[in-house]
């Protein structure tokens, strides 16, 4: 891997914890899920404007993934509500791949080495250390089911769009109408939920938003580019250092904890990711 790819792919890194970052500060969390998710949707139609329509049962898929999608992101607005960024992100960004892995295993006939098999280990004990942190030091315990749900649907959409994508033949289709379809899921649910007062932010709650959904899309788009130039399993171990720039936000930016416990389940987790993925 070239220095330019490696520290690309340190910058997506980076831009994945950042929208999570966004989301989680201001007041008001699914209000800047809901703009963010229309500022993808937007993007995502300029996209599929100059690209082809997607064919037969790719819009199956489609619709599994924008409608996950939505749920994943419902579940990690209300995970922030209750929780930590330093606390959330690593339970919901480490976990779904230990799932991702086991699902492998026993549903698509998958055969992992000694070391994934060492790298799930650790992601169970990472989690389960960064899960017990939650009731050691008082916090909500809210925070946990919404923060195991997220990964779940993170799980579910990893093996939903890599499947789509291959239906489709065309994963920048694919990516484009999903970005579309999530957005016009997401934002119509906000709408019959909240009315129109979810359209009420500030000027400066739009601008948050619409940057987390552009460092989203980014970040995204920096990791498909980065696979078509170096090996995909060094470049999604790579981009799991994100757990650590957003463990790294919370407590700088946000003032969060961070005792010894959570150092080393954050060392866990992160770990047990980069393990079953190189």
């Amino acid at each position: 891997m070239s220095a330019t790819i490696f520290l690309a792919v340190m910058f997506a890194a980076f831009l994945h914890a950042g929208w999570n970052a966004l989301v989680k500060t201001g007041g008001d969390k699914f209000q800047a899920m809901f703009i963010l998710s229309t500022s993808q949707g937007a993007m995502g139609l300029l996209m599929a404007l100059v690209l082809p329509m997607p064919q037969g049962q790719v819009w199956l898929w489609l619709l599994a993934s924008g409608l996950v999608h939505s749920l994943y992101k419902f579940f990690l607005t209300s995970a922030y509500e209750h929780g930590d960024l330093s606390r959330v992100y690593p339970i919901a960004r480490g976990l779904a791949p230990m799932l991702v892995a086991l699902v492998g295993v026993f549903f698509l006939s998958d055969q992992l080495s000694v070391l994934e098999y060492v790298g799930i280990a650790a992601l169970g004990c990472g989690i389960i250390a960064m899960a017990r942190g939650v009731f050691s030091n008082g916090e909500s315990q809210h925070m946990l089911r919404f923060a195991f749900a997220s990964a779940l649907m993170t799980a579910c959409y990893s093996l939903i769009d890599g499947l789509g994508a291959r239906a489709a033949g065309d994963a920048t289709v694919f990516v484009a109408w999903m970005f579309l379809i999530d957005g016009v899921i997401f934002g119509s649910w906000a709408l019959w939920r909240r009315g129109p007062s979810v359209l009420s932010a500030r000027r400066r709650v739009w601008l948050r938003g619409c940057m987390a959904g552009g460092a989203s899309l980014g970040a995204y788009w920096i990791a498909v580019w980065a696979m078509t130039q170096a090996p995909i399993a060094l470049v999604t171990a790579l981009r799991e250092t994100s757990i650590l720039f957003a463990v790294l936000i919370g407590v700088v930016v946000f003032r969060e904890k961070f005792d010894r416990a959570k150092a080393a389940a954050t060392v866990l987790i992160v770990g047990g990711v980069v393990l079953t993925r190189i």
